[in-house]
């Protein structure tokens, strides 16, 4: 990416404000390949150069990836003026200028959600050409048939006569409120609710459990989230072994 502004680049590190890591780089705090380094506006190459804080090497990374496990009730936003939102539920070592939520989960959806600031990542991950499957479990309110497996893997038609695109259904649990994973490959608005809608079925509750083939961590709880290896971003882009 060549070089870039100190300041800028130490901010984008979660180190601070232009404001507060520019007070670092004037008080003599920072280094670059060794030497001392006092003007925020001295040009270094981030992934080339050695840049140290109280002679601690910097771990720079360009974008961040975050698996979160999201609870009810909260919005998948960056912010929102009158509730919670996933960025909010961030402690202060993950939270990072321009995270946002790489493609929604209704307020009330629980489950895998990805925060990130690489905008070509979110971009590709959501476009149906990149056939990237969102896997969700939910409990419905009546069972299943194989007339609506059938209807999933043709398309569902919604009330207000727009198509999906093929969708897997298989049940998990059967009974009075069963509990089924559906798999689908785009995102439009309440999209799996509506579907079962269509098929004269209701949602109960719905959390998302795999995109691609990066699995939720089942040891991260609900409202916590961590940060993801580059290995295991590049799993969202691989279609999981279990699924046919």
């Amino acid at each position: 990416m060549g070089k870039e502004r100190l300041d800028k680049i130490l901010a984008s590190q979660n180190l601070g404000s232009r404001k507060e890591v520019g007070a670092l780089i004037r008080a003599g705090r920072v280094s670059v390949g060794g030497t001392e380094v006092r003007r925020p506006e001295w040009k270094a190459d981030p992934e080339a150069d050695v840049i140290a804080v109280d002679s601690q090497v910097l771990n720079f990374k360009r974008h961040v990836y975050l698996m979160m496990n999201k609870p009810d009730g909260v919005l998948s936003a960056s912010r929102d003026p009158r509730a919670r939102t996933v960025v909010d539920l961030l402690p202060p070592g993950l939270r990072r200028r321009g995270l946002f939520p790489a493609g929604r989960l209704d307020k009330d959806t629980r489950g895998l959600l990805i925060l990130t600031d690489d905008g070509g990542f979110a971009h590709r991950m959501l476009s149906p050409k990149s056939h990237v499957t969102k896997w969700y479990e939910a409990v419905l309110e009546s069972p299943v048939s194989e007339a609506d497996v059938l209807r999933f893997r043709r398309g569902v038609a919604l009330a207000d006569g727009t198509v999906c695109l093929s969708a897997g259904l298989s049940v998990l649990r059967e009974g009075e409120t069963p509990l089924v994973l559906a798999g689908l490959r785009e995102g439009k608005f309440h999209q799996v609710k509506r579907m079962f809608l269509a098929c004269g079925n209701r949602v109960l509750s719905l959390r998302r459990v795999r995109i691609g083939g990066l699995a939720l961590d089942p040891e991260l709880a609900e409202g916590a989230a961590r940060e993801l290896e580059a290995e295991e971003a590049a799993l969202v882009f691989r279609t999981a072994p279990w699924i046919k």
